[in-house]
This record gives C-alpha cells, sequence and structure tokens, in this order.
C-alpha cells in the first residue's frame, strides 16, 4: 500500500511516522522549505522526501494521499487527485485506524482551543491517560505511533473535517458556528455550515453530541437532519455525510449559573465553554468535584485573551487568535474598561458590522495592523473614534501607546488571519508580547 503525504510540517510528519510503522510505503511531499527538524525525523526513519516541488508521477501513483489541512481543495495536485478519484485523507482520519484510544472532539468557529486545553486539564487532573492532538499541541498521528493513549482530546477545525470519511468522535462537542474561512468554501456559509456538522457523520447511539443551543445554524442542521433532509458535501474532497444517531446533550446559557459554576477566565462566551467542558467531562467519566475544582484553577491558554503586562496604567492583551469577527466581538464585550482595539490582517470575506457596535460603545480608538488596511479604513474610519495606520508590529504598538490613556486596555484582536506580515497567529502574539515588554 502507497501512502502520499502532501505536507511536511507536525501533522504531516507524523503520519509518515505512524504509516511506515504500519508497513506503508510512504513518500512526503512539500511545495515549500521543509523544517530542519522535520528533515531529520524523516531521514533517520528513512522515509523519502522532496521539498519545493511535487513530483507528479509519484505523487499521482498512491493508493491514498494525506493532505495538510492547510492546503486547498483548489491546489493544482489536488486537483488532479479529485479528477482520478484517488482517496484525499486528513491525518485526523488516517490515525484513527490505528487506535485503542476513545476520541473526544471539539470543533467550533470560536472557543475551541481553550475548551479543548480545558477538557484536556480536567481529564489529567482526573487521572486518565489522554493526549492532547488535532489543531492544538502534537501530532496526534506521532502520539499513537510511539505512546497510544486511552483517550484522546482532539481540536478539529473545519479543514480537518473536511477529509474525515470514516472517523468518528465517541464524545463530539460542537461550540458554535460564526462566519469563517469563507475564502475556503466559496464564500458560501452553507458549505461551512457542512462542514462543521461533519463531526457526526458517523456517530452512532453509543456515542454523545454536546453542543450550545443558541446557536442558529446548529439548531437548524440538526432539524434537517432529523427530517430526513439530504446534506451535502461541502467540498469536491467530501463525500456526503451519513446521518448518525448519536445521544444529544445540548445545553444554554443558564445551565452555568444552575449548575453554580465558577470559572477563571471573563466574558459570557468563556461561561459557555466552560460549559462545554463540563458536560463532555462527565460524558468522559470524571468525578464531578475533579470537574469543578479544574475549572477554578485552569490557567487559560495562551494568545487568547492572554494578560501581558500593565505600562504605564495601559494594560495589555494578547488576544492574536481572534482570527475572525465574532472572536473579536466576545473578546471586546468582555473589557471593562476604555479600550484600543489592534485589528487586521488576512481578511477572510470578513462583514465587520456585528463588531461595529462594540467599537462604538467601548474603543476609544482602532489600530490597524496588515498588510492592507483599505477595508478597514472603510469600516471603522468614520465611527467617531481614532485610528491608527500600521504595517508592522513594532509601529502597532507605538501607536497603541500613543494613543491609550491610564486605566485603559490595548487589545489585540485582529479579526483576520495572520498570514500577511506574520508566519501564523503564534508569531503575531509573540510579537505583540516583545514589544510590549520592550516598550
Amino acid at each position: 500500500m502507497r501512502l502520499v503525504i502532501l505536507g511536511a510540517a507536525e501533522s504531516g510528519v507524523g503520519t509518515a511516522v505512524l504509516a511506515q510503522k504500519q508497513g506503508y510505503e510512504v513518500f512526503v511531499s512539500d511545495m515549500g522549505a521543509i523544517n530542519d527538524r522535520y528533515k531529520s525525523v524523516l531521514s533517520e526513519r528513512g522515509i523519502e522526501w522532496e521539498e519545493g516541488q511535487h513530483t507528479e508521477q509519484r505523487i499521482l501513483s498512491a493508493d491514498e494521499v494525506v493532505k495538510s489541512p492547510g492546503i486547498p481543495d483548489t491546489a493544482p495536485m489536488v486537483q488532479k487527485l479529485i479528477a482520478q478519484d484517488t482517496p484525499i485523507l486528513s491525518e485526523i482520519e488516517f490515525c484513527s485506524r490505528y487506535t485503542k484510544g476513545r476520541m473526544l472532539c471539539i470543533t467550533g468557529s470560536n472557543g475551541k482551543t481553550t475548551t479543548t486545553s480545558l477538557i484536556y486539564y480536567i481529564m489529567q487532573n482526573a487521572g486518565k491517560n489522554v493526549g492532547l492532538g488535532g489543531n492544538i499541541g502534537r501530532s496526534l498521528a506521532l502520539q499513537i505511533a510511539e505512546d497510544d493513549k486511552d483517550w484522546y482530546v482532539v481540536e478539529l477545525s473545519s479543514f480537518q473535517l473536511d477529509n474525515c470519511f470514516a472517523f468518528h468522535p465517541h464524545i463530539a462537542v460542537l461550540l458554535n458556528i460564526t462566519p469563517d474561512h469563507l475564502d475556503r468554501y466559496e464564500y458560501d456559509m452553507q458549505h461551512y455550515v457542512d462542514s462543521k456538522m461533519r463531526i457526526i457523520q458517523n456517530q452512532t447511539a453509543e456515542d454523545e453530541f454536546i453542543y450550545w443551543t443558541g446557536d442558529e445554524y446548529v439548531d437548524k442542521e440538526l432539524r434537517r437532519r432529523a427530517d430526513g433532509e439530504h446534506i451535502p458535501a461541502s467540498t469536491p474532497s467530501s463525500r456526503p455525510a451519513v446521518e448518525g444517531q448519536p445521544t444529544l446533550r445540548p445545553f444554554d446559557d443558564d445551565d452555568f449559573d444552575r449548575l453554580s459554576l465558577d470559572f477563571t477566565l471573563p466574558g459570557k462566551h468563556n461561561k459557555r465553554n466552560a460549559l462545554a467542558a463540563y458536560y463532555a467531562a462527565k460524558a468522559a467519566g470524571v468525578d464531578e468535584n475533579v470537574i469543578r475544582e479544574c475549572l477554578k484553577t485552569f490557567p487559560g491558554v495562551e494568545h487568547r485573551l492572554e494578560f501581558v503586562a500593565d505600562k504605564a496604567g495601559v494594560r495589555y492583551i494578547n488576544d492574536s487568535k481572534a482570527t475572525n469577527v465574532d472572536a473579536c466581538y466576545v473578546a471586546l464585550d468582555a473589557m471593562t474598561r476604555p479600550t484600543v482595539l489592534v485589528i487586521g490582517g488576512k481578511d477572510k470575506g470578513n462583514d465587520y458590522s456585528r463588531i461595529i457596535p462594540l467599537v462604538k460603545e467601548k474603543c476609544r480608538g482602532v489600530v490597524y495592523l496588515g498588510a492592507d488596511n483599505k477595508k478597514l479604513h472603510e469600516n471603522f474610519d468614520n465611527l467617531g473614534v481614532a485610528v491608527a495606520d500600521t504595517h508592522s508590529m513594532k509601529d502597532c504598538v507605538e501607536a497603541c501607546r500613543n494613543m491609550a490613556k491610564e486605566g485603559d486596555v490595548v487589545l489585540l484582536s485582529p479579526c483576520c488571519a495572520s498570514f500577511d506580515l506574520f508566519k501564523n497567529m503564534e508569531d503575531r502574539g509573540e510579537q505583540f508580547k516583545e514589544q510590549v515588554m520592550n516598550s
């Protein structure tokens, strides 16, 4: 069996190691440059690889292909694979074949990383033999290859779900669905919704589905499925979803006070994250007292409403993970001081109208940070708040310092992807923290 892996970063290299262990003939191909650390892993194991090119003959002769979630279906090589009907899988789909572990999976447009990290924190404190993977942490495939666990807590993006077909979580959590990544879904919200709902496509009556009742898209899609309506595939490489019948565990905002929960992180959205984690951990058999104690002690997630420093009476908060409008909304909503908002980056088809009332209500000013800030000027210049145009993190933080007054908050919550000026959202957050600490 010949397996080709497109993309040689964390998930691709982990998949290569697992595939080799399972007896596959493995070839790894990356159009970009491969990190030296990953080259060493592949070479030490005798796994063939190439960088800076795709050798068409070798790739198109594969029995199966595992594709990095960052590679879109529109990529020329992917199109050729689709045209000849070669199965294209995600790391998650592939590695789930070879684990004994139970899968507790979390998706949603916002709150995934916080909720996933919180559930993992609870499971660890409960003494579970548990791994963390998916869109966070180490490659799930590599963990399965090296030290298979009893449980895995897995953060799933829509891109990963698009190439999952037989995989199913034993416990699935869907936090919310709001417009995001529409540039990858033909700017069609329904395609994005279809993608997110794939998390339950193979669930059975032995599985559990935990979801927030306040989300209009989730409620609508569940009703469509109950009525037997055909649910289309979301992307060319996605096969039609199969109706599943998991046990439904809905929750609403009132549950937080009804259960008398206490959570460390601020904001209404974090109460929902805490509720999702509470019900997921209960479904996994964790003692309630352990769950409650962990909610009180959870330290939070880097780059998500992360406190950086107080400088000259101004509080700086790093929310670089806010890569869509709704994530920025909940961050702004949690602010209790006058705020200087840092916004901008690679726009993903954003509609900024949702945050404009909050900007008017809470913001002293808005600092644009992007290679091209034209759309930001169009949306925010005429709101009656101060604005500044910047194209580097150094200039951005300087503009924030000049605009903010004692008692204010500077909030980096960009609404956008980071790839115009930064390597990724982590790089953006780290540069923000560095410039703040050096200012």
